[in-house]
């Protein structure tokens, strides 16, 4: 007698293959994306499956199947995000309808699925091409049903469905050309496999999956190499649209014959009253109005794939490993002005993070981890993340240090004192030094009423200003915080004031504050760069 699953095993193996793509998705990501930069098809999959696990979570301990099938289907569509991730929802929506009548899985439930599956997802794609995902799944469907037929039990046909996903997946760049010219397999459809496969994995208790032990040599030909290429020069159309659609008058081969004059990649999927709609167009604006008129659009995504493809260039020379150097910077920095600044003074990778997000030790090591150099100096600017930065060094397999800045200005300062040619031990001591000069103060707005240094009290939404950890001015503006904590800070005394404007900070008020300055201290040299920080509009550096 065949094995069966019931309802907890399937939804459990259904989130254990959700993590096992969203932790591949890079690899997917590497893949040509096949035929323009339509998002990252590892990304747009994983994003669609995680919609699924979100909603079969929310799902009440009483849920029935259909209540599970449900969730599938409406979380699948509503989290689908490109081309690949519409078909993906699709294919789950073909495997959930073709599983209805049937108490648990088994091989016969998983024939019919797939059978249904490839179905719904062929009539989703007006013109499916050879090569893709929409190949491998109807491989697999067959394997499926061949299966059934001589009489394998759910295990064995669950394996054989792997292993010929994997197979179908290494023939795609003999059914595709653009493929075979450029060494690489199919996307979408290696990212199926790997779906089904984790699927099967957590199904049947296997401690990895197969596509490590199988052996396409032998049997398929080559291996063909899993590289990144990027040889999009440009498309006829500009704008990957897609959004929900919610109507009850929608009619979708209406909706596609529209969509066919707009662009390509045309999709409208799901089933009274909601849909949703995925076309590449030079004219999103037309496109949103056709739909505007039959109902109400919500989720609009639309994405510049020429920008994108400029992205992915980008990228793809950032990740060419630079000669090893002695020494590099990872520093903390929230605001893209900021970032910037640091990147010019020599900081090798900014970690997005500040007062109100703290990056954690893994953050921290990831980033020193992507520094290509012997030794890395790690610059925390803010006192809350001093010891995630040291817990980081601790854990690095680089020489690796902690430079214990408070505040972004502060690195600025450090950085200078940097020598390339000193030791490590060397660099940190001079660095924190030289940080150690520097006076901060930032000024934002209280959040919570409460009391300044000397006792006096602070309402909420009160102008305040910070210096070494202490509030030390309170007032109505940014402008009279700023110049009152200048004055408490003995700005008299210092030579330069760099002063970085938050992005709640207008130029025009920026300027303004900058000439007060300049008129009250007429010795001190202003250096105003816009640093882009959240929440707090000033903040300053005097030396």
């Amino acid at each position: 007698m065949s094995k069966t699953y019931e309802a907890a095993q399937i939804l459990n193996a259904i989130a254990s293959a959700s993590t096992a793509l969203t932790q591949r998705k890079e690899e997917i990501n590497r893949l040509n994306v096949f035929p323009v930069p339509d998002g990252d098809t590892g990304t747009n999959m994983s994003l669609t499956i995680e919609s699924v696990v979100k909603n079969l979570k929310a799902l009440t301990a009483d849920a029935t199947g259909q209540d599970a099938r449900r969730a599938i289907v409406q979380g699948a569509l509503m989290g689908a995000r490109g081309n690949s991730g519409v078909i993906t929802s699709q294919i789950l929506r073909g495997l959930c309808e073709g599983s209805e009548g049937f108490q648990s899985l088994d091989a016969e439930s998983v024939a019919a699925a797939f059978q249904k599956s490839e179905e719904v997802a062929f009539q989703a794609v007006r013109k499916p091409v050879e090569g893709t995902i929409l190949t491998v799944l109807r491989d697999m469907a067959k394997a499926a049903r061949a299966g059934l037929e001589a009489g394998l039990d759910t295990d064995a046909l669950m394996e054989s469905i792997v292993t010929e996903g994997y197979a179908s997946v290494q023939r795609t760049p003999d059914l595709l050309p653009v493929l075979k010219e450029n060494g690489v397999v199919d996307a979408g459809g290696f990212g199926l496999a790997i779906l089904v496969d984790s699927f099967a994995a957590a199904l049947l208790g296997r401690s990895s999956v197969v596509v490590e032990d199988i052996s396409f040599g032998d049997a398929f030909g080559p291996k063909v190499e899993i590289e990144q290429v990027d040889d999009w020069e440009g498309s006829e159309y500009r704008y990957c649209n897609e959004f929900l659609v919610d109507s009850d008058t929608l009619v979708p081969e209406e909706a596609l014959d529209f969509l066919q004059t707009m662009g390509d990649c045309e999709l409208c999927v799901g089933s009274t009253p909601k849909f949703k709609v995925h076309v590449h167009s030079n004219t999103p604006d037309q496109v949103l109005k056709y739909f505007l008129d039959r109902g109400q659009i919500s989720e609009v995504h639309i994405h510049n794939m020429d920008l994108q493809s400029q992205e992915r260039t980008r990228k793809i020379a950032e990740e060419e490993a630079p000669e090893m150097k002695p020494l590099g910077f990872v520093a903390v920095a929230a605001g893209e002005g900021n970032a910037k600044i640091l990147k010019s003074l020599g900081v090798d990778v900014v970690v997005s993070g500040g007062q109100t997000m703290n990056p954690s030790t893994k953050d921290l090591l990831d980033a020193s981890e992507r520094v290509h150099a012997e030794a890395v100096i790690i610059l925390p600017n803010n006192s809350n993340i001093i010891l995630a930065a040291e817990s980081a060094c601790a854990l690095s397999d680089k020489d690796c240090g902690v430079v214990p800045t408070k505040s972004v200005p502060q690195s600025f300062a450090a950085l200078f004192a940097a020598d390339a040619d000193a030791s490590l031990e060397d660099n940190i001591a001079a660095m924190t030094e030289a940080a150690a000069e520097v006076k901060t103060g930032e000024v934002t707005c209280a959040i919570k009423d409460s009391k300044d240094a000397e006792g006096n009290p602070i309402r909420e939404g009160d102008v305040i200003g910070i210096a070494d950890g202490a509030i030390l001015a309170v007032g109505p503006s940014t402008s009279d915080v700023v110049m009152d904590l200048l004055s408490k800070m003995e700005a008299d005394e210092a030579d330069t004031m760099t002063f970085l404007a938050g992005e709640g900070l207008a130029q025009s008020d920026a300027d303004a504050l900058e000439e007060l300055i300049e008129g009250a201290y007429p010795d001190l040299e202003v250096d105003m760069q816009d640093g882009g920080q959240p929440l707090y509009p000033v903040v300053f550096s005097l030396e």
